[in-house]
């Protein structure tokens, strides 16, 4: 408690905000009975030491604000070596939370003093992430993200990269930690509204297949502090990279296409915009389908901050990548997700950003050109990458009869796309397109590329989808099926005639004497 620390003592130990930005990260409280706690700590053990009668001696000193700075800035050693001492040997959750604290305040109060566990580990010649790394380990939630906060901190601030191993082990712990605490409440949510519709079938007399309104997730501070050691981690180019290289991106996609406070959004749309100033993942980012998912939340969007943020990426999407025909693809994949539609009604809008209003008119004229280059096969190339089926006039006959065969450039990608929405979409509506779309193909390109869908599975996926349970997807899977028999009776007719043609006796002069011979 507050009341036992020693006189002069700093009283900020109940609450911590982040120094990202503007952004403030509500924690939990971190309490403490400190001088008793510290000095009854493991006692059995340390009773008689000498080295750890000396640390606890600093630590009890050091939350003298008066007598801090001057503590550290005359014994930089005996600082590292009592934080990372004790955090290798406290067990007690408490006392450990409020050594956390004490150091996060310390790095939080002078950046450079990240050096002084660099020092003291190269002294030593340990890692500096040993003790760190341990901690994330623990089961205690508030233990483990101030644990991932410090760790963070030395690695931005510090002029010491963190080693690679080092760095995979902690980004593969913020993208797990991130989508485990998104699951978590997701389910809970779930159970919430499962409950809320049991309620009101009980006592009303809706219709069944009415859903009842779901609340938005509430805000959660755990993955408020997550998202928040990611945007101070991607700012670093090396980071970046070794985020994707565990499959990052897919994860804050994943949580970006589920229901998350506005907080929350704006603080994993952040990171990708962060990632796209690197001009390769530029180009690579919309692969992971970020165009779509963004303009939806961009379509839904109340805030300022997270309007903001979205444009920022779209921006970054044409500007940053260095193969101009990608930064095409991309404006096109924005066209396709009606994002003209959502710029023109924020024209209409008065921001107090200026960023905001510069970046409206800059997307506004890059996809308002690519509109007027966009041939049909575009279009279409583009709704198929998107993965966003829609009824739209590229489908209708004349455009096959004129277009079928472009499906074998880039060794079939389009119709490899294709098989893949037949395979993973849930969206009856992409199913009855993709089905249609296939059928088309069945008639109209040759035998060769019918082998191809076989072979890739399409045939079976479209065998399968006769028994979905939306109607719409079992008529286009129906004609699919039709199509493909009738088309694989007339090839068979054709063959037998040729080979009839072939076998014929002829009736030409000199046919029988030539058979004599």
């Amino acid at each position: 408690m507050a009341s036992n620390l020693p006189a002069g003592a700093d009283p900020k130990i109940k609450e911590i905000i982040t120094s990202l930005d503007d952004d403030k990260i509500d924690m939990l409280a971190a309490t403490s009975s400190c001088n008793k706690e510290l000095r009854t700590l493991e006692i059995n053990v340390l009773t008689g030491n000498r080295i750890f009668s000396k640390l606890f001696d600093f630590l009890l000193m050091y939350p003298m604000v008066q007598k801090r700075e001057a503590l550290l800035k005359r014994d930089r050693n005996q600082c590292a070596q009592t934080f990372l001492n004790l955090l290798g040997h406290v067990s007690k959750d408490q006392t450990l939370q409020y050594i956390l604290v004490l150091l996060d305040d310390m790095l939080q109060e002078d950046r450079s003093r990240v050096e002084i566990f660099h020092e003291y580990a190269n002294k030593k010649k340990e890692s500096v992430w040993g003790p760190f790394l341990n901690l994330l380990n623990r089961q205690d939630g508030f233990i483990t993200n101030m644990t991932s906060r410090i760790i963070a901190k030395i690695a931005c601030w510090s002029q010491t990269p963190m080693e690679r191993a080092d760095l995979h082990f902690y980004l593969t712990w913020l993208k797990d930690q991130l989508k485990t605490q998104y699951d978590t409440l997701a389910a809970s949510q779930a159970a919430q509204d499962a409950h809320k519709g049991e309620s009101a079938e009980h006592y009303t007399e809706a219709r069944f297949d009415q859903q009842l309104p779901s609340q938005e997730i509430s805000n959660n501070e755990y993955i408020q502090s997550v998202a928040c050691c990611l945007q101070m981690m991607l700012r670093i180019d090396e980071y970046r990279l070794a985020f994707v290289s565990v499959d990052g991106i897919s994860t804050l996609l994943s949580v970006l296409s589920g229901r998350v406070n506005f907080q929350v959004q704006y603080q994993l749309i952040f990171c990708l915009w962060v990632l796209t100033f690197n001009p390769l993942l530029a180009e690579k980012m919309n692969k992971f389908n970020v165009i779509p998912i963004l303009a939806d939340i961009l379509s839904d969007s109340v805030k300022e901050k997270v309007t903001r943020i979205i444009l920022a990426v779209f921006r970054n999407l044409i500007e940053k990548p260095d193969d101009q025909q990608v930064a095409k693809e991309h404006c096109i994949a924005m066209v396709q997700c009606k994002v003209l539609k959502q710029l023109a009604i924020l024209e209409q809008r008065k921001f107090d950003d200026e960023d905001v209003t510069e970046d409206v008119e800059f997307l506004t004229e890059k996809l308002q050109s690519s509109v007027q280059d966009l041939s049909s096969f575009d279009e279409y190339a583009t709704e198929i990458k998107s993965g966003r089926l829609e009824w739209s006039p590229v489908h209708k006959s004349k455009f096959w009869r004129e277009n079928a065969q472009r499906l074998n450039e880039k060794n079939y990608e389009l119709l490899r796309i294709l098989i893949h929405l037949l395979e993973t979409s849930k969206d009856p509506l992409v199913l009855s397109v993709a089905n249609s779309i296939l059928a088309n193909t069945f008639v109209i390109i040759h035998v060769e590329n019918s082998n191809v869908i076989e072979q890739l599975g399409g045939k079976q996926l479209v065998m399968q989808l006769l028994a979905h349970e939306d109607p719409n997807v079992r008529y286009e899977a129906l004609l699919a099926v039709q199509k493909l028999m009738v088309h694989n009776w007339e090839y068979l007719g054709r063959q037998l005639e040729k080979e009839q043609s072939t076998e014929k006796p002829t009736n030409k002069p000199g046919a029988a004497v030539a058979g004599k011979a």
